[in-house]
C-alpha cells in the first residue's frame, strides 16, 4: 500500500509520542502549565498522524482478505464487506490526503483571524459581521476553539473590525485559504428601494506561534495606548482604561485586544498577536510569495477579491483562485467551507509545481 509520509515516518513519529509519554510521567511536568499545553498539542496533531495511517492500513490488510475470499470461494457476503471496506478505506484516504497537504511549517497551529470591512459603508460593515459569523460557524464545526479578541462595531450596522484566535488542529492550514478580499452581491435591507448592492470586506489569517519562535520586538518600536472598552462584559469593563492598543512602529503593524477584564492581560494577548504578525511578515519575505499575501494588502475593493458570494439575481459562491463554487449560498455562509478550502490546497501545491518546474 502506497501511503503518505511513508512507513518509517510514521515510526518517527510514534517515536516521539513514546517521548512525550515518558515526559508526561517526570516529575514537574505538568507545574509548567504552558510548556504542558504545547507538548499536549504536539501530541495530538502527531496521534492523529499515526491513528490515520494505523486506520488505512488496517482496512487497506482488510480488504485484501475479503478480495480472496471473495474470488477463492466465491463468497458473495464477503464480496459485500470488500465493497463497503473499500469505501471506507477510500473515505479515510482522502481525509488523510487532506491532511498531508497540510504539511507547511506552522499549518498545525492555532490561527488569528482578523476581519476588516471595506468600500461600502454600512453594507461592507454588515457583510463583514456576516463573514465573523461564517468563520465563527465553520471553526463550531470543527470544535475548534474561538477566542475573540477585538470588536469594533460599526456605525449603523455589523462591525467595522475584529479579531479572534481559533484554537485547534491545524486552525491556520485551513483558514489561510480565507487570506483576501470577499465580495458579496445583493439586495440591499438597508436600502429602501431595495436595489442591488455590492459590498467588501477583507480577512488576514495568520499563525499564532509560541516562544520557541523568536521574534524581536524591541521597547522602542512599541508605541502602547490604552483606552475604555466599548463591549459587555460586566461592570468593570466599561469603566476602566483596559483595553488595549500596540503599534509596531516600524512595520506599521497595529494589534487591539479589549476582551480581557485587565489591562496586564489585555496587554499580553495583544503582544500574542503582534507576534504572530510580524512572525507571518518575516515569513512572506522568506518565501518570496508574494501572491498569496498581496490580496490580503490590496485595497478592499474590486478586482482584488478572492472570492465572491452572489445572492441576488441568484445564487452562488466561487472561488476566483480555484474556480470552485457552491450554489448553496446560505450553506456556505453558514461555515460549509471544506470545499474552498480543499479546493485551496490543492490549487496552492499545483501552483507552487507549476512555478518550480517552470
Amino acid at each position: 500500500m502506497k501511503t503518505y509520509g511513508g512507513h518509517f515516518e510514521v515510526e518517527r513519529k510514534s517515536a516521539r509520542l513514546s517521548e512525550i509519554s515518558d515526559m508526561e510521567a517526570m516529575e514537574g511536568f505538568w507545574d509548567d502549565s504552558d510548556n504542558a499545553a504545547k507538548v499536549q498539542k504536539e501530541k495530538s496533531v502527531l496521534s492523529d498522524v499515526v491513528e490515520t495511517y494505523t486506520t488505512l492500513k488496517e482496512l487497506f490488510d482488510e480488504f485484501e482478505v475479503l478480495v480472496e475470499f471473495a474470488n477463492g470461494e466465491e463468497d458473495e457476503d464477503s464480496a459485500l464487506e470488500a465493497i463497503d471496506c473499500y469505501d471506507k478505506f477510500l473515505k479515510q484516504f482522502n481525509a488523510a490526503e487532506l491532511k498531508v497537504l497540510l504539511s507547511g511549517e506552522v499549518d498545525p497551529n492555532n490561527a488569528i483571524v482578523s476581519i476588516n470591512a471595506g468600500a461600502g459603508g454600512t453594507e461592507s460593515c454588515d457583510w463583514a459581521s456576516m463573514l465573523f459569523r461564517m468563520i465563527n460557524r465553520w471553526a463550531e464545526s470543527k470544535a475548534f476553539k474561538v477566542q475573540v479578541l477585538d470588536v469594533q462595531d460599526g456605525d449603523s450596522a455589523g462591525i467595522k473590525s475584529a479579531t479572534m484566535t481559533i484554537s485547534g488542529n491545524y486552525a491556520y492550514g485551513y483558514l489561510k485559504s480565507e487570506i483576501g478580499v470577499h465580495r458579496l452581491v445583493r439586495i440591499s435591507p438597508f436600502d429602501s428601494n431595495a436595489r442591488r448592492h455590492t459590498s467588501f470586506s477583507s480577512i488576514f489569517v495568520s499563525p499564532e506561534i509560541d516562544d520557541n519562535i523568536e521574534i524581536e520586538i524591541l521597547d522602542k518600536d512599541l508605541k502602547i495606548d490604552v483606552y475604555r472598552s466599548g463591549g459587555a462584559g460586566g461592570q468593570s469593563v466599561n469603566t476602566t482604561d483596559s483595553a488595549v492598543r500596540i503599534t509596531h512602529i516600524p512595520t506599521n503593524t497595529v494589534v487591539t485586544c479589549q476582551n480581557e477584564r485587565s489591562q496586564l492581560q489585555n496587554k499580553l494577548q495583544a503582544m500574542k498577536v503582534l507576534r504572530s504578525r510580524l512572525y507571518e511578515l518575516e515569513m512572506e519575505k522568506r518565501r518570496a510569495q508574494e501572491a498569496e499575501t498581496e490580496a490580503s494588502k490590496q485595497e478592499i475593493g474590486w478586482g482584488a477579491q478572492i472570492r465572491s458570494y452572489v445572492l441576488h439575481p441568484y445564487k452562488l459562491v466561487k472561488d476566483t483562485r480555484t474556480s470552485f463554487e457552491s450554489g448553496n449560498a446560505e450553506k456556505v455562509l453558514d461555515g460549509d467551507l471544506d470545499g474552498f478550502m480543499d479546493a485551496f490546497l490543492r490549487w496552492s501545491v499545483s501552483s507552487k509545481i507549476e512555478e518550480e518546474n517552470s
